[in-house]
This record gives C-alpha cells, sequence and structure tokens, in this order.
C-alpha cells in the first residue's frame, strides 16, 4: 500500500457500521473520552482505525512458560500468519532499530508490540529495554504487550513505568477442569506444574493481573481461543467475568488446528470452529462486551496494516543499510495521525446526527425492501479498496449487501496459497480450506484470482468478481448487488438458487 500524503483525505472507509461489531463506531461513540483516545488509533483494539492505522510486532520474546495445546512455535514459514510464528529473533537493540525504520517508512504506524514468539513476560529484560528505548526515541507510538498473564501481576508496575496503556490478555477459560485440557504445563517458581493444579495457578494469575491493570488506568483487550467440545460453551462466561473485572474488549479466535502446524491439538485431530460456530459465539459474548471481530491472528513479528504482512522489506539486514531521519519521520507521522484522526471524527459525527435526519424523513409506510440480503467476502489489504490477489489473501473481510446498505460484518482468517506473482504454491488442501471459510458468501471481490481458483469458486456457489479491482468496496459491493438484482438473481434464497 502506498503511504498516505498527509494533506490527501482519506478513501470513503469501509469501517462496521453494525452494533454487533466489536470496536465499531457506533459502540466506541457511547465511551468514555480517555478510552476514545486510546483505540482511536489502535488498529488493534478498533475496527474502524484498522483501515488506516499500521501496526508492528517486534519479536524479543522467545521464551515461553506456559505450554498450550494450540501451539507450535515454528519459526520462518514466510507464508503463514499465526502467533507464534517469526522469521527472525531479535535483540533488544535490533528490535529498536527495526522499529524506528519501520515507522519511518510507514507514516500509518501507530503501535508497537510485543506478542512473542513466546510470551513477553517471561522475557522481561528483552521486552522492557525494547520499551525503554523506544520510549525515548519515538515516544509518539503506542506501545502495547501481548501475555498469558502467568508473571502479570509482578510486572504491572513495570508495564505502567513504561507508559504501556494496552495489554491484551490470553484467557482461554476461569474452570481449571477446562484449562487442564488446554494447558499440559506452566512453569511457576522454579519448577514445572502439570495438570489441574497448573491451571488454578494460571487463571488466578490472570484475574489478578486484569484487576490490576484496570486499577492503574492500563486498557485490557482479553483473547480466546474458541476449541470446540473444549471451552466454547465456556467462553460466554468468561467474557462476562472479564466484563466485569474491566476488560475493555473480548477476542474470540477460531482455533488454527491444521496438522501441519504440528500443535497437540492438530495431530490429535482436534477441529478448529466452522466460521458459522465463531460467528454464533462471538454474537453470544456480545451480550455481555464489545467484540471484536477484524483479528488476524497476526505472526509475533507481523509488519503493516492488518491484514498485510511486510516484514520482509525490513530485515535486520536490510535495516542495517537504511538512514534514518527520526525526528523528520516522527513529525511526518504525527501529523498524518492528526489529518486521519479529524477526518475519522468528522465522520463519527455525520453518523451520529444520521438517525435524527433519517427519522424526520421516514414515510409512515416504509417501501417494501427489493431483493435479498447477500453475503460477499473482499480481499483488501487497506481496508478501503479492493486491492488484493485472490491467492495472496490471509484474510476475507465479509459484508452483508442489501438495497441501500452495505454492512461489514466480520473479518475471516484464511491459509494464503500463493507465494507470490510468479510463484503459485496452491495446494488443493489449502484451497479447499479457504473455499469452506467462505462458504456462506454468494461473491469473493478481489483484484485477480487464478483459473483453477475460479473454476473451484463457481462449483461451490462462490462467484468470483475482478471487474471492480481497485475500487471502493462499498461502491463495488453495492453495484454488485444492482446487477444481481437486475439479472433476477435475487428473487429467491440462495440456496433455491444454486439448486436450480
Amino acid at each position: 500500500m502506498s503511504a498516505l500524503n498527509p494533506a490527501t483525505p482519506i478513501a470513503a472507509s469501509s469501517g462496521c457500521k453494525s452494533s454487533r461489531c466489536g470496536s465499531s463506531a457506533q459502540q466506541m461513540n457511547g465511551l468514555p473520552s480517555a478510552i476514545m483516545q486510546k483505540v482511536q488509533d489502535h488498529p488493534c483494539y478498533s475496527e474502524e482505525a484498522h483501515h488506516h492505522f499500521a501496526r508492528m510486532h517486534v519479536a524479543v520474546a522467545p521464551a515461553c512458560n506456559i505450554q498450550c495445546n494450540y501451539c507450535n512455535r515454528k519459526y520462518d514459514c514466510s507464508n503463514e500468519s499465526r502467533p507464534g510464528v517469526v522469521s527472525e529473533v531479535l535483540t533488544a537493540e535490533q528490535a529498536v532499530q527495526k522499529t524506528l525504520a519501520v515507522a519511518a517508512a510507514i507514516p500509518q504506524m501507530s503501535v508497537l508490540g510485543i506478542a512473542g514468539p513466546g510470551d513477553a513476560l517471561a522475557n522481561p529484560e528483552r521486552t522492557f529495554t525494547t520499551f525503554g528505548e523506544l520510549t525515548r526515541r519515538a515516544p509518539d507510538l503506542k506501545l502495547c504487550l501481548s501475555t498469558n498473564g502467568l508473571m502479570l501481576p509482578k510486572y504491572v508496575d513495570q508495564i505502567a513505568a513504561y507508559k504501556v496503556d494496552h495489554v491484551t490478555i490470553t484467557i482461554n477459560c476461569i474452570d481449571p477442569d477446562i484449562g487442564a485440557q488446554i494447558y499440559p504445563w506452566i512453569f511457576w517458581n522454579h519448577r514445572r506444574v502439570t495438570g489441574r493444579e497448573a491451571s488454578e495457578i494460571l487463571i488466578a494469575q490472570q484475574q489478578k493481573g486484569l484487576e490490576m491493570l484496570v486499577e492503574r488506568g492500563i486498557l485490557v483487550k482479553v483473547n480466546s481461543v474458541m476449541i470446540p467440545g473444549i471451552n466454547d460453551a465456556h467462553l460466554k462466561e468468561v467474557s462476562r467475568v472479564v466484563r466485569a473485572k474491566g476488560a475493555f474488549l473480548h477476542n474470540v479466535m477460531p482455533l488454527i488446528s491444521e496438522a501441519e502446524h504440528g500443535t497437540h491439538f492438530g495431530l490429535t485431530g482436534q477441529r478448529g470452529p466452522t466460521p458459522q460456530e465463531l460467528k454464533a459465539l462471538q454474537d453470544e459474548c456480545a451480550g455481555e462486551m464489545n467484540m471484536m471481530r477484524h483479528c488476524q491472528q497476526c505472526r509475533a513479528d507481523a509488519v503493516g496494516m492488518l491484514g498485510e504482512d511486510r516484514g520482509a522489506e525490513f530485515s535486520i539486514e536490510k535495516v542495517a543499510a537504511m538512514q534514518i531521519d527520526e525526528v523528520a519521520a516522527m513529525q511526518r507521522r504525527v501529523a498524518l495521525r492528526e489529518t486521519i484522526n479529524a477526518e475519522l471524527a468528522a465522520k463519527r459525527a455525520a453518523r451520529h446526527a444520521e438517525p435524527a435526519q433519517v427519522l424526520a424523513l421516514r414515510p409512515a409506510v416504509p417501501p417494501p425492501e427489493l431483493g435479498r440480503a447477500v453475503r460477499m467476502a473482499v480481499a483488501t489489504g487497506s481496508g478501503m479498496l479492493i486491492d488484493q490477489h485472490f491467492g495472496h489473501a490471509r484474510a476475507f473481510s465479509v459484508y452483508e449487501v442489501r438495497e441501500g446498505k452495505v454492512e461489514w460484518l466480520e473479518t475471516r482468517a484464511a491459509a494464503q496459497y500463493c507465494g507470490g506473482a510468479d510463484d503459485c504454491g496452491e495446494t488443493e488442501s489449502t484451497l479447499a480450506r479457504t473455499i469452506a471459510t467462505l462458504a456462506d458468501c454468494e461473491v469473493v471481490l478481489c483484484s485477480r484470482v487464478g483459473i483453477e481458483p475460479w473454476g473451484k469458486l463457481e462449483a461451490a456457489g462462490i462467484r468470483p468478481d475482478v471487474e471492480h479491482a481497485m475500487e471502493s468496496i462499498e461502491a463495488a459491493a453495492a453495484a454488485v448487488w444492482q446487477a444481481m438484482l437486475a439479472a433476477g438473481q435475487l428473487d429467491a434464497p440462495r440456496d433455491a438458487q444454486r439448486r436450480a
């Protein structure tokens, strides 16, 4: 994605307009101003912000103090996007160098996080050395970390001292019997603890750490991995409890359980949830607290906008050769951030005023709605334009389109099967998984798609569309819906259309 000029207006956002969406614009309008200020340019906390701001994870934390049955921290898998995967483990000095280089090249960057590949707080010296130096040299960047929570109470004061105002805790359960099925062991007080006892300790530390962070005014997001048959029925209670203790956002993510990843769950046949199961659980939890639905389950060395990874551009070797004017780069970031936030604030204000105008103009008897709703998947790196090749997408934004309305529903992670424009390492299983992920969609909008996936998508009842490449998502989706209406394709339910 090309860099934005601070003087250039933002393209029309395809942000969420549904109250079902996690940190959507509508829900954010009801937040205290202090929290609004913290999340408005944080792409991992705000669905609206992720269309406009970039983030970066630095992989300075290789050690981990717990074992999860869904985790295998293998390195250097460039086509794989999942937590725990990195190409280079960095020293604190290298992490600072790389952060300054990325922040100079990508002025949309607003957040620097430490998320592994192990646990940030199992590597406290590396983590806090990195934060300390960046606080001095790039004070405009938001700092955040992700942790399993085992050592969180011990380091809350340090987190606050380094002005880390966003922390993510992975909390998969609050019941030790369920935890014993997820965590084989933890390393606690210089010994390995297993079974139910390990889960009891971990859960107690997570809850204590959450409470301590909230007391200090640090924003907390809770991640939970949905594991069908183990914790899926329990996560609504997790959501209720963490909200009561002050967590701001809950991110229920699907278990990644392909056998080739080498995890315990993958090798024992534990399945992940379907997109429909995941959405149903997110909807249930949404009754308790704000839900995040745009998570990309990023690598621990991710660079760029959510849904893209530019890490290969910033290897340690390439960064060492770069000449960086840190002051000028920071000034550029700050100016761009102010421009984007001003435009987003104007859009939020316009949306806030919209209901009153609609009510005043609404006829006594509304006209019948034309056609039916159509679900469409979009391959997008920017979140605004249809700008990705189908085979390059690691995630798809899913929209529901009807007369006069294009509504973002969620972002779905997918397996990238194409390694580049000239090298498509497509496999049958990878493409099949992507098609299964999009099974409830009728159309997939992308910039390009190969002949073979085109045929298989059509065979699955999903129509590829490349006619609107590089167009605004909302405008293109509305145009496709209108064309389907004109062709008589919306007169019957989708299942009836497919049988015909």
